[in-house]
Protein backbone atom coordinates (compact mmCIF):
# COMPACT_ATOMS: atom_id res chain seq x y z
CA UNK A 1 0.00 0.00 0.00
CA UNK A 2 1.31 3.44 -0.97
CA UNK A 3 0.05 6.79 0.30
CA UNK A 4 0.08 9.85 -1.95
CA UNK A 5 -0.71 13.25 -0.48
CA UNK A 6 -1.22 16.21 -2.80
CA UNK A 7 -0.90 19.74 -1.47
CA UNK A 8 -1.67 22.77 -3.59
CA UNK A 9 0.37 25.90 -2.85
CA UNK A 10 -1.34 28.52 -0.69
CA UNK A 11 -2.85 31.79 -1.93
CA UNK A 12 -0.28 33.98 -3.65
CA UNK A 13 0.00 37.70 -4.16
CA UNK A 14 -0.74 39.44 -7.45
CA UNK A 15 0.35 42.86 -6.14
CA UNK A 16 3.38 43.19 -8.43
CA UNK A 17 2.12 42.97 -12.03
CA UNK A 18 5.62 42.79 -13.53
CA UNK A 19 6.71 39.88 -11.39
CA UNK A 20 7.20 36.55 -13.15
CA UNK A 21 4.53 34.00 -12.25
CA UNK A 22 7.26 31.69 -10.96
CA UNK A 23 8.38 34.34 -8.45
CA UNK A 24 5.02 35.26 -6.93
CA UNK A 25 5.11 35.10 -3.09
CA UNK A 26 2.27 34.13 -0.78
CA UNK A 27 -0.04 36.78 0.59
CA UNK A 28 -0.90 37.02 4.31
CA UNK A 29 -4.00 34.84 3.98
CA UNK A 30 -1.90 32.25 2.14
CA UNK A 31 0.62 32.07 4.97
CA UNK A 32 -2.20 31.67 7.53
CA UNK A 33 -3.91 28.95 5.47
CA UNK A 34 -0.67 27.02 4.98
CA UNK A 35 0.15 27.20 8.66
CA UNK A 36 -3.37 25.98 9.54
CA UNK A 37 -3.02 23.11 7.07
CA UNK A 38 0.30 22.16 8.68
CA UNK A 39 -1.39 22.07 12.08
CA UNK A 40 -4.12 19.83 10.68
CA UNK A 41 -1.53 17.52 9.10
CA UNK A 42 0.15 17.24 12.52
CA UNK A 43 -3.21 16.61 14.25
CA UNK A 44 -4.00 13.83 11.76
CA UNK A 45 -0.56 12.27 12.26
CA UNK A 46 0.37 12.52 8.59
CA UNK A 47 3.97 11.49 7.96
CA UNK A 48 5.96 11.47 4.74
CA UNK A 49 8.97 9.49 3.60
CA UNK A 50 9.61 11.98 0.80
CA UNK A 51 8.43 15.41 -0.30
CA UNK A 52 8.67 16.43 -3.95
CA UNK A 53 7.69 19.99 -4.84
CA UNK A 54 7.62 22.60 -7.53
CA UNK A 55 10.48 25.10 -7.14
CA UNK A 56 8.13 28.11 -7.56
CA UNK A 57 8.48 30.69 -4.79
CA UNK A 58 4.84 30.30 -3.68
CA UNK A 59 5.40 26.55 -3.19
CA UNK A 60 8.59 27.09 -1.20
CA UNK A 61 6.81 29.65 1.02
CA UNK A 62 3.84 27.28 1.39
CA UNK A 63 6.16 24.54 2.63
CA UNK A 64 7.79 26.92 5.11
CA UNK A 65 4.42 28.01 6.53
CA UNK A 66 3.09 24.43 6.58
CA UNK A 67 6.22 23.42 8.52
CA UNK A 68 5.45 26.09 11.15
CA UNK A 69 2.04 24.55 11.79
CA UNK A 70 3.30 20.98 11.40
CA UNK A 71 6.06 21.55 13.93
CA UNK A 72 8.80 20.03 11.78
CA UNK A 73 10.54 20.89 8.53
CA UNK A 74 9.28 19.28 5.35
CA UNK A 75 12.54 18.88 3.46
CA UNK A 76 11.61 18.80 -0.19
CA UNK A 77 13.29 17.78 -3.38
CA UNK A 78 12.41 20.59 -5.79
CA UNK A 79 11.58 19.28 -9.24
CA UNK A 80 11.09 21.86 -12.02
CA UNK A 81 8.95 19.31 -13.87
CA UNK A 82 6.18 19.87 -11.31
CA UNK A 83 5.80 23.57 -12.12
CA UNK A 84 2.41 24.04 -13.84
CA UNK A 85 2.54 20.55 -15.34
CA UNK A 86 -0.37 18.34 -16.41
CA UNK A 87 -1.59 15.33 -14.45
CA UNK A 88 -0.05 12.83 -16.85
CA UNK A 89 3.43 14.25 -16.20
CA UNK A 90 2.80 14.26 -12.45
CA UNK A 91 1.82 10.59 -12.72
CA UNK A 92 5.15 9.85 -14.45
CA UNK A 93 6.99 11.58 -11.60
CA UNK A 94 5.05 9.47 -9.10
CA UNK A 95 5.76 6.29 -11.05
CA UNK A 96 9.50 7.06 -10.88
CA UNK A 97 9.44 7.27 -7.07
CA UNK A 98 11.71 4.70 -5.37
CA UNK A 99 9.76 1.82 -3.82
CA UNK A 100 11.33 2.23 -0.39
CA UNK A 101 9.17 5.36 -0.07
CA UNK A 102 5.67 4.47 1.13
CA UNK A 103 4.27 7.94 1.91
CA UNK A 104 4.86 10.63 -0.70
CA UNK A 105 3.87 14.30 -0.43
CA UNK A 106 3.66 16.10 -3.77
CA UNK A 107 3.35 19.91 -3.58
CA UNK A 108 2.38 21.85 -6.65
CA UNK A 109 -0.21 23.72 -8.61
CA UNK A 110 -3.70 23.61 -10.01
CA UNK A 111 -4.87 22.25 -12.47
CA UNK A 112 -2.32 19.46 -12.46
CA UNK A 113 -3.06 18.32 -8.91
CA UNK A 114 -6.82 18.55 -9.36
CA UNK A 115 -6.66 16.58 -12.60
CA UNK A 116 -4.37 14.03 -10.95
CA UNK A 117 -7.07 13.33 -8.35
CA UNK A 118 -9.59 12.76 -11.16
CA UNK A 119 -7.09 10.55 -13.01
CA UNK A 120 -6.23 8.36 -10.01
CA UNK A 121 -9.58 8.22 -8.20
CA UNK A 122 -12.51 6.70 -10.11
CA UNK A 123 -15.79 8.60 -10.11
CA UNK A 124 -18.21 6.89 -7.74
CA UNK A 125 -21.72 8.18 -7.41
CA UNK A 126 -21.56 8.64 -3.63
CA UNK A 127 -18.04 9.92 -3.02
CA UNK A 128 -18.48 13.16 -1.08
CA UNK A 129 -14.72 13.82 -0.91
CA UNK A 130 -14.28 13.54 -4.69
CA UNK A 131 -17.36 15.73 -5.14
CA UNK A 132 -15.60 18.46 -3.12
CA UNK A 133 -12.60 18.22 -5.47
CA UNK A 134 -14.95 18.51 -8.46
CA UNK A 135 -16.41 21.65 -6.91
CA UNK A 136 -12.95 23.24 -6.64
CA UNK A 137 -9.39 22.44 -5.50
CA UNK A 138 -8.65 25.72 -3.67
CA UNK A 139 -5.23 26.98 -2.72
CA UNK A 140 -3.63 25.24 0.30
CA UNK A 141 -5.96 22.25 -0.06
CA UNK A 142 -4.77 18.73 0.63
CA UNK A 143 -5.88 15.44 -0.91
CA UNK A 144 -4.76 12.10 0.51
CA UNK A 145 -4.97 9.11 -1.83
CA UNK A 146 -4.42 5.45 -0.95
CA UNK A 147 -2.97 3.35 -3.74
CA UNK A 148 -3.29 -0.41 -3.38
CA UNK A 149 0.10 -1.04 -4.99
CA UNK A 150 3.52 -2.20 -3.83
CA UNK A 151 5.49 -0.38 -6.53
CA UNK A 152 5.04 3.28 -7.52
CA UNK A 153 5.54 2.21 -11.14
CA UNK A 154 2.13 0.51 -10.86
CA UNK A 155 0.34 3.78 -10.10
CA UNK A 156 -2.26 4.10 -12.83
CA UNK A 157 -5.58 5.73 -13.64
CA UNK A 158 -8.48 4.66 -11.40
CA UNK A 159 -6.17 2.79 -8.96
CA UNK A 160 -6.59 5.21 -6.05
CA UNK A 161 -9.04 5.81 -3.25
CA UNK A 162 -9.48 9.36 -1.94
CA UNK A 163 -9.18 9.13 1.85
CA UNK A 164 -9.65 12.82 2.57
CA UNK A 165 -9.81 16.22 0.97
CA UNK A 166 -9.24 19.18 3.28
CA UNK A 167 -9.68 22.81 2.29
CA UNK A 168 -8.49 25.71 4.45
CA UNK A 169 -12.10 26.83 4.92
CA UNK A 170 -12.82 23.42 6.49
CA UNK A 171 -10.38 24.39 9.24
CA UNK A 172 -11.37 28.04 9.59
CA UNK A 173 -14.19 29.75 7.64
CA UNK A 174 -12.10 32.94 7.54
CA UNK A 175 -9.64 31.07 5.30
CA UNK A 176 -12.33 30.43 2.69
CA UNK A 177 -13.18 32.53 -0.33
CA UNK A 178 -13.59 36.24 0.13
CA UNK A 179 -17.32 37.10 0.10
CA UNK A 180 -16.82 39.67 -2.69
CA UNK A 181 -15.06 37.02 -4.82
CA UNK A 182 -18.10 34.73 -4.79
Amino acid sequence: MKSLTLLRHAKSSWDDPVQRDFDRPLNRKGHRAAQAMGGEMRRLGLRFDAVVASPALRVKETLASVAEGYGAPLDADFDPNIYLTPAETLLQIIQATPDDIDRLLLVGHSHGLEDLVFLLVPDRSEDAERDKVEEKYPTASLAEIALDIDHWADAAPARGRLLRFIRPRDLDPALGPDPEAI
